[in-house]
């Protein structure tokens, strides 16, 4: 397994493609370094007595101990530790922990190629696991290119009038394919070691040139990441908090006549196969997803029990059944996940699936009720977090006194320590990370509707009705 200082080095010796504030930056530049500060953490923790058991797995192909963002789900438990280790990393960070979209895409197409195997008799799946050995011995950190652009909504990939809108080959060679196209929406894909691109929809029969997934490095020829940085806060060093110093960097991937060697393609044509494949990594992420967000619902929920605290409100009743809410969200989803975990069925390559309606319904009512639950800080915090006075003010010896005299609010709070809460609370509200985070709770891992269908093509409602039937006496259908 590496360490965070060795996930660095790696990340400095890559080719400069990355486009963020106007210029083109390598990713030895302090900001991208500072916003891979999550990712560092998943590297850190595998040292750590507290966290060591969920971090860190055995690789069922080597037997060695890896990292568990490295590794494949071979049973409940594994689906169970994966999410409450995203759960327990995420309170740590305040939000996203960012390394499991590669893994997701790595369950998914130990899946999909041996399914595909199966059905068109290739050798994707041999293919994977040798991959997946290299992936494993170098503790690689992947990021899962996934959405296109998609361009004119009202038209499929093969219909579109401008073809790149969604990723696609262009020539192919005897030694691999060269793709077009662009990925949008890659969370800290400038600063993974891998980009592992799959379709993102169901494909018609002549759209074969859409069914393509591989995996590369990400400072490949040809590829350009078109970057935007959310953070919570920039302070000065006297208020320094732990929240501050994690953050993300957003990413238009844009693949410009690259080069994909064969060994490198796990994909090539099959457009039956390509539409599982979107589903599947869908259904992990989902799952992933109820670790995360109940993560995130405790810091939005801590962060309210603690402005009603300082407030001297925390007795009230509404206040208490805010928190019983917040409570009800987080705990639900996560139920969901455990339900997902020990209801999984195995996948013929040996992989662990969780089950698609609890995945599902857990994501579901996670993105549900993402924007109720920063209503709920909102309404108790009040306005305060939206027009604090920042770090420099605080610390000016002209009206950083002002500041503290007008943020205290419940005696036996020192001001620094109302000022830190009020603080917090307009990180989790107001910053340009939490914003990013608002709509992500809504769309990551699929939009709202692709939940409901996943929902609805799999849960038996016909069983339901015929219950009915039952219990209301009806024996014949009316002719």
């Amino acid at each position: 397994m590496r360490t965070s200082k060795q996930y660095l080095e790696k990340l400095a010796g890559m080719r400069k493609n990355l486009y963020i504030h106007g210029k083109l930056v390598g990713r030895d530049d302090p900001l991208v370094v500072q916003r891979s500060r999550a990712v560092q953490l998943t590297f850190e923790k595998t040292e750590d007595p507290e966290f060591q058991d969920l971090v860190t797995a055995t690789s069922h192909i080597t037997g060695k101990t890896i990292n568990r963002f490295t590794h494949i789900h071979q049973s409940p438990e594994d689906l169970l530790k994966k999410q409450e280790m995203t759960r327990k990393l995420c309170n740590l960070t305040g939000g996203c922990i960012q390394r499991c979209m590669g893994i997701d895409a790595m369950n998914a197409l130990s899946v999909s190629t041996k399914n595909c195997d199966l059905r068109h008799g290739t050798a994707y799946h041999e293919r994977w696991l040798k991959y997946l050995e290299y992936f494993q011995e170098n503790d690689l950190v992947a990021a899962c290119a996934q959405t296109d652009a998609k361009g004119d909504r009202r038209f499929r990939p093969g219909e579109q009038p401008d073809p790149d809108q969604y990723l696609h080959v262009v020539e192919r060679r005897e030694d691999g394919v060269v793709v077009r196209g662009a990925k949008l929406h890659n969370t800290m894909a400038p600063y993974a070691d891998e980009i592992i691109a799959i379709p993102t929809r169901y494909l018609a029969k002549d759209e074969t040139d859409y069914a393509i997934a591989f995996a590369i490095p990400a400072d490949t020829e040809g590829v350009y990441m078109i970057g935007r940085e959310g953070y919570f806060s920039r302070r000065e060093p006297e208020t320094e908090a732990p929240i501050a110093e994690f953050g993300d960097i957003e990413s238009f991937t844009v693949f410009d006549n690259v080069f994909v060697p064969n060994e490198r393609i796990f994909l090539n044509g099959e457009t039956d196969i390509g539409g599982g494949l979107a589903l599947f990594f869908a259904l992990y992420h989902r799952h992933s997803y109820c670790g995360c967000k109940p993560g995130v619902s405790d810091v939005l929920m801590g962060t309210t029990a603690l402005m009603a605290d300082y407030l001297g409100i925390e007795k009230m009743p509404h206040v208490k059944e805010k928190m019983a809410e917040f409570i009800s969200v987080a705990e639900l989803v996560y139920a969901a996940g455990i339900a997902a975990s020990v209801k999984s069925s195995k996948a013929a390559s040996g992989t662990q699936i969780p089950n698609v309606i609890f995945a599902n319904v857990g994501r579901r009512h996670a993105g549900h009720n993402i924007y109720h639950e920063y209503n709920l800080l909102c309404d108790v915090a009040g306005g305060l977090p939206a027009t604090l006075p920042l770090s420099s003010e605080y610390n000016s010896p002209v009206v950083g006194e002002f500041v503290k005299k007008y943020v205290t609010r419940r005696e036996g709070v020192s001001p620094e320590n109302h000022y830190r809460a009020a603080h917090l609370a307009c990180d989790v509200l107001n910053s340009e990370l939490a914003t990013i985070l608002q709509v992500a709770g809504v769309h990551g891992g699929g939009s709202p509707i692709m939940e409901d269908i996943a929902i609805m093509s799999t849960y038996d409602v016909e069983s339901k009705k015929n219950m009915a039937k039952y219990l209301a006496g009806i024996k014949d259908e009316d002719k």
